[in-house]
C-alpha cells in the first residue's frame, strides 16, 4: 500500500524559554481549532520521561482530530535532526494533518529546528508559517536570561514575540519587551501581549519571514551544551517495576532535570501532593498523577500551581528543571503515596 502524499502542511513553531507558557498557549489554540481540521503536535522535552504530551492529551484526543507525538531527552535538533525527523515523519503519516505545531524544549535551539524543517526533503511537505516566541517580559531584568544564547535566539527567529503573563506586568515591562524585541529580533517582528497563553488562532496564519540556510544538511556542526548518550530503550518507554518507579536525569544549557515515571498501581494523596508541589519554586515543575481524587495534570513555574483534570493518564509522571535540584525530592514524593 502506498503512503498518502503529505503536501504543504501549514507548520508553526511555538517556542519560548522555560516557564514562558508554551504548553498553555497550545492548549488555548487547540480550543479554537476548526472542528473539521486535523492538527498534529510535535513536542520536544528537555527531560527524559515526557510529561507535556499528557498535558495536551488530557482533553484532546485523536477522535477530536488532535495527534500528539513527544521527543523527550533534550534538544531534538541534535544528531543531525534524526530523532526529530523520525518522530515528525511518523506523526505526519499517522495524522495526515491540516496543521502542524512544533513545541521545542525551552532549552532547545529553534534555529537548528528551522534548518531541519527547511531542508530539501520537507520543502514540498511543509509550509513554514509564523514562528511565535513566548516571553515573560519580567525576566528581561535578569541577566541569567538576557545573557543566555538560547533565550536570545528564540527572540531572533520570531515572527511574533508574545509577551505572556501580561496580567502580572508593570507598564515598564511591556515597554522593555518591545525595545528588546526590536534590538534582538527581526526588523519586522511583531510584539503582542497575552494572559495565560491565550493567543488568537489568527496569529498562526501567514508565511514566516525568517530565512534559515540549510547548510547543516551537508554536515551538522553546531555545538550544543547538552548531554547525549546512547540509550538502548528510551526512559519514556521502559517497563516500570510493579509498584515501583523509574528515575531519569538530564543536564545541559546550565540546567538540570530529574524525572520519574511511577507504576499505575501507585496512588498519591492529593492533599499531600498539592502541598508539596505548591512549595516547589523551580524553573519548571510539571506532572501527571493518579491521586485519591482522580487523575490531575499539575504545572508550576515559579509562581502559582495550576491543575487540569485528566481522563487519559495510565501512569504518573513528574519532571522538575532548575539550576540546582534538591536531593530530598524523591523521598518527599514517596511520602505522598497512599499506603495500603
Amino acid at each position: 500500500m502506498n503512503k498518502q502524499i503529505i503536501h504543504n502542511v501549514p507548520t508553526n513553531i511555538i517556542t519560548g524559554f522555560l516557564g514562558s507558557g508554551k504548553t498553555s498557549a497550545i492548549l488555548h489554540l487547540l480550543k479554537n481549532k476548526p472542528s473539521d481540521e486535523r492538527w498534529a503536535i510535535l513536542v520536544n522535552e528537555f527531560g527524559e520521561v515526557g510529561v507535556d504530551g499528557s498535558f495536551l492529551s488530557a482533553k484532546h484526543t485523536e477522535e477530536q482530530g488532535v495527534f500528539i507525538r513527544e521527543v523527550p531527552g533534550g534538544c531534538m535538533c541534535c544528531a543531525a535532526g534524526v530523532p526529530m525527523q523520525i518522530a515528525l515523519n511518523q506523526l505526519l503519516q499517522h495524522a495526515k494533518p491540516d496543521r502542524l505545531l512544533i513545541e521545542p524544549t525551552g532549552l532547545g535551539h529553534p534555529k537548528e529546528i528551522l534548518q531541519v524543517l527547511s531542508a530539501e526533503h520537507y520543502q514540498n511537505v511543509l509550509s513554514l508559517q509564523k514562528t511565535l516566541t513566548l516571553v515573560d517580559a519580567r525576566n528581561l531584568q535578569d541577566a541569567r536570561y538576557t545573557t543566555h544564547d538560547t533565550f536570545n535566539q528564540q527572540i531572533a527567529i520570531a515572527d511574533t514575540v508574545v509577551g505572556n503573563k501580561v496580567d502580572l506586568y508593570q507598564e515598564e515591562d511591556k515597554v522593555r519587551l518591545m525595545a528588546y524585541a526590536k534590538a534582538q529580533g527581526q526588523e519586522n517582528v511583531a510584539v503582542i501581549f497575552a494572559e495565560h497563553g491565550n493567543i488568537n488562532y489568527s496569529q498562526l496564519l501567514g508565511k514566516t519571514s525568517i530565512y534559515i540556510p540549510t547548510s547543516h544538511s551537508h554536515g551538522h556542526s553546531h555545538s550544543h551544551n547538552h548531554r547525549h548518550q546512547a540509550k538502548e530503550v528510551a526512559v519514556a518507554e521502559k517497563l516500570i517495576p510493579a509498584g515501583g518507579s523509574i528515575k531519569a536525569v538530564n543536564k545541559g544549557e546550565g540546567f538540570n532535570s530529574i524525572g520519574w515515571r511511577f507504576s499505575a498501581t501507585i496512588v498519591f494523596d492529593y492533599k499531600k501532593l498539592n502541598a508539596l508541589l505548591n512549595g516547589l519554586k523551580m524553573q519548571r515543575v510539571k506532572g501527571v498523577f493518579n491521586t485519591d481524587k482522580g487523575v490531575f495534570s499539575f504545572n508550576n513555574s515559579t509562581e502559582t500551581l495550576t491543575e487540569i483534570e485528566n481522563d487519559n493518564a495510565k501512569e504518573s509522571r513528574f519532571e522538575v528543571i532548575d539550576k540546582y535540584l534538591d536531593d530530598r525530592l524523591e523521598a518527599q514524593l514517596i511520602d505522598c503515596y497512599i499506603k495500603e
